[in-house]
C-alpha cells in the first residue's frame, strides 16, 4: 500500500470514529428526552436503563453510520485541500479517484458489514428494546411516601406522614382502607412507626406503635347498611404489611413483538410475505366462492318454472317475468340478496386492504435492509468530492454542508417512506426514491472535483457578476 493511501486512511478513520460516537451520543440523548417521562421515578436498577441505552445504540446505526461516513469524508478531503496535500497528490500524478480508492474499499466493507447488521443483530436488538421499553412504559412509579401528601399507589389505601426521618421512622401515621362503595370504613392513626421492605421487595412494612384504629361494620341483624356498628381499637404496637408485586419490572414474553416487520430479517420477511400473498389470492377466490354461492341461490327460473308465453325479447322488464302474486316477495328476495352481496364484498375489501398494509410494511422492511448499506457509498461519493471542492476542513463549513445533505436525504427518504405507507407510491420506488435523487449528484460532484472545480469558490462568482455589471454600465444609453 502505497505512503498516499497510508496518509488518507489515517486522515478518514480517525474523524469517522469521532463523528460516529458523537452522533450516537446525539441520539441517545434525543432517546432519553423522548422517553424522560417514563424513566424517571419507577426505581428502576441501573443495569436497565444501560441495557435500555446498549438496544437504542444499535438502532441508531442506521442513522449515525451513514451521517458520520458523510461528516468524516468531507472533513477528510477538506482538511487535505485546506493544507495542499490534496494539490501535492495531484502533482504526483496521482488522480482523485486512486487516492480514494482505499477510501472506497473501507467504506464498501462499511456498507458490507452495515448491511449484515440490518439483517442479523438490528432485528434482535428491535425485539429487545421493543420489548423492554413496553415493559418500562407500562411500569408503575415506584412507591414513595412524602411528608405531608396522602400517597395512593397502593391499590385501596390512602397512607399519610406528617414526618419521615432518614432512618425511615415515620410520625403521625395516618392509613385509610378505601373501599369505592361504602367509602372510608377503615382508619387507623399511629403516633410513630418504622418502614421497611423485605428481602424480596415483595411485601412493604410499617410497625406501627401507639395508636389506634376506628372500624365501620355491619351489624349482626344481617341488614344491607355497612356502617351500623362502629369499633374503636387502640393498640400499643402493630404491623400492617402491603403487597407491592405490582411494583416489580414483569418482562413481557419477546414472541408476542415478533410479529413486527422490525423484528425480521430478510429470510423471515420473505417468508411473511409469500404467506399474506397466499392469504390474498385465498381471499380473492373465496370471494368469488362466495358470490356464486349466493347468485345460486335466487334465480328467475325458480319464480317461474312454466315456459313463458311470449319470446324473451318481447318482454320490456324483468318484473314481466315474475308472476303478479310473487313480485312484492321477488323485489324484497332481491334486496336481501343485494344486501348480502354488499356485506361479503365490504368484509372480503377490508381484508384485502388490513392485507396490503401488512405486505407494504414487510417490503419497507425490506429494501430498508438494502438501502442502508447503499446510502453509505452514495452519501460517501456526496462528500469526498465535496470536500475536495470547498478544501476546508475541521469542524466548520464540513458539519453544515453534512447535516444540509444528510438533512435532504433523511426528508427525501422519510417521504417515500410515508408514500408507500399511504399506497401512492410502490415500496422499491418509494425506499429508493433518495438514493435515485443524490446518486446524480454524487456523481456531478466527483466529476467537478476530479477535474479541479471552482463550484463553490464565491471570489469566481463575484468577478462573474462584476463582469456582467461592467457590460451593462459599458453599453451606450
Amino acid at each position: 500500500m502505497k505512503k498516499v493511501h497510508l496518509l488518507v486512511l489515517k486522515a478518514f478513520l480517525r474523524p469517522f470514529i469521532v463523528t460516529f460516537f458523537i452522533v450516537m451520543f446525539i441520539l441517545l440523548m434525543l432517546f432519553l428526552f423522548k422517553y424522560i417521562d417514563d424513566l424517571i421515578g419507577k426505581g428502576f436498577e441501573w443495569y436497565v436503563i444501560l441495557e435500555l441505552l446498549v438496544y437504542a445504540s444499535a438502532t441508531n446505526v442506521a442513522m449515525a453510520l451513514p451521517l458520520a461516513i458523510l461528516l468524516s469524508s468531507i472533513m477528510t478531503f477538506g482538511s487535505l485541500g485546506e493544507n495542499y496535500e490534496l494539490v501535492a497528490i495531484k502533482s504526483a500524478g496521482i488522480s482523485l479517484q486512486k487516492a480514494m480508492m482505499p477510501l472506497i474499499i473501507v467504506v464498501g466493507m462499511l456498507s458490507l458489514a452495515a448491511f449484515l447488521f440490518s439483517d442479523y443483530w438490528l432485528p434482535k436488538a428491535n425485539l429487545k428494546m421493543g420489548s423492554l421499553l413496553y415493559d418500562v412504559r407500562n411500569q408503575k412509579a415506584a412507591f414513595l411516601i412524602n411528608e405531608g401528601i396522602f400517597n395512593t399507589s397502593i391499590p385501596g389505601y390512602a397512607i399519610r406522614v406528617q414526618k419521615k426521618d432518614p432512618d425511615q421512622t415515620l410520625h403521625d401515621v395516618l392509613i385509610y382502607e378505601r373501599n369505592t362503595s361504602s367509602g372510608n370504613i377503615n382508619v387507623l392513626m399511629a403516633k410513630e412507626g418504622q418502614m421497611f421492605t423485605t428481602d424480596d421487595d415483595q411485601l412493604l412494612v410499617l410497625k406501627l406503635k401507639n395508636g389506634k384504629r376506628y372500624e365501620e361494620t355491619p351489624g349482626s341483624a344481617g341488614t344491607y347498611n355497612p356502617r351500623q356498628r362502629f369499633m374503636r381499637t387502640e393498640f400499643k404496637e402493630t404491623e400492617q404489611r402491603f403487597d407491592l408485586s405490582g411494583f416489580q419490572m414483569k418482562r413481557t414474553d419477546e414472541e408476542l413483538f415478533k410479529s413486527n416487520y422490525a423484528m425480521m430479517n430478510i429470510r423471515q420477511l420473505k417468508f411473511y410475505l409469500d404467506s399474506f400473498n397466499v392469504k390474498g389470492d385465498s381471499n380473492l377466490r373465496s370471494a368469488y366462492t362466495d358470490l356464486a354461492q349466493i347468485a345460486r341461490v335466487y334465480r328467475l327460473d325458480t319464480l317461474n318454472k312454466k315456459t313463458p308465453a311470449k319470446p324473451m325479447k318481447a318482454y320490456k322488464d324483468v318484473l314481466d317475468l315474475i308472476p303478479k302474486d310473487r313480485k312484492v316477495q321477488s323485489l324484497q328476495t332481491a334486496k336481501d340478496q343485494i344486501r348480502s352481496v354488499k356485506d361479503v364484498l365490504n368484509r372480503k375489501q377490508l381484508y384485502e386492504m388490513d392485507n396490503e398494509v401488512r405486505l407494504r410494511g414487510f417490503l419497507i422492511e425490506l429494501n430498508r435492509k438494502f438501502t442502508m448499506a447503499v446510502s453509505c457509498l452514495v452519501l460517501f461519493f456526496i462528500g469526498a468530492p465535496l470536500g475536495a471542492i470547498i478544501r476546508k476542513g475541521g469542524l466548520g463549513l464540513p458539519v453544515v454542508m453534512s447535516v444540509l445533505f444528510f438533512l435532504i436525504y433523511h426528508i427525501i427518504s422519510t417521504i417515500g417512506e410515508k408514500s408507500v405507507k399511504e399506497g401512492s407510491l410502490s415500496p422499491f420506488l418509494g425506499m429508493w426514491v433518495a438514493i435515485i435523487c443524490l446518486s446524480p449528484l454524487g456523481i456531478f460532484l466527483t466529476y467537478k472535483a476530479t477535474v479541479d472545480s471552482v463550484l463553490f469558490d464565491l471570489d469566481i462568482y463575484k468577478r462573474w457578476f462584476k463582469r456582467i455589471f461592467s457590460k451593462k454600465d459599458q453599453q451606450p444609453a
